[in-house]
């Protein structure tokens, strides 16, 4: 083979060709493929149009108000009018989740008759992937 790593000439593919002779008359010939073009330039990491493409792919979105541990018998005795006491306090910021990803912290607000959430710390490692 060519000292060239991983390329082969003409003369290595009808070399391979040759040494491997197909069985039952299959024919067998060299690949050809095109040039590539370089074409144009990928944008910056981070810019507005390196994110373009993936704009409109959807995010699961949580929002976590807090959580608790309860035994499958207080489960069962739930019902309406029932309080569950959360690890979280009044005062304390919920978590915000993007796939399953804590990426922020933020506050509960009301939007006329809908609840919303305030951002108010983005952790940039979370959307770094780090």
């Amino acid at each position: 083979m060519s000292k060239r790593a991983n390329k082969l000439t003409a003369e290595d593919l009808a070399a391979l060709v040759e040494e491997e002779a197909p069985e039952a008359g299959v024919p067998v010939r060299p690949v050809e493929f095109a040039e590539l073009d370089a074409g144009p330039r990928t944008p910056a990491r981070g810019s507005a149009a390196a994110l373009g493409f993936i704009l409109d792919v959807p995010l699961e979105v949580q929002v976590v108000l807090g959580s608790t541990r309860l035994p499958v018998r207080q489960v069962l005795e739930l019902g309406p009018g029932a309080v569950v006491e959360l690890d979280k306090a009044y005062a304390d910021p919920v978590d915000v989740y993007l796939n399953g990803r804590l990426v922020a912290h933020g506050e509960v607000v009301v939007a006329g008759e809908n609840f919303g959430v305030k951002i108010t710390e983005i952790f940039s490692e979370a959307l770094d992937g780090e």
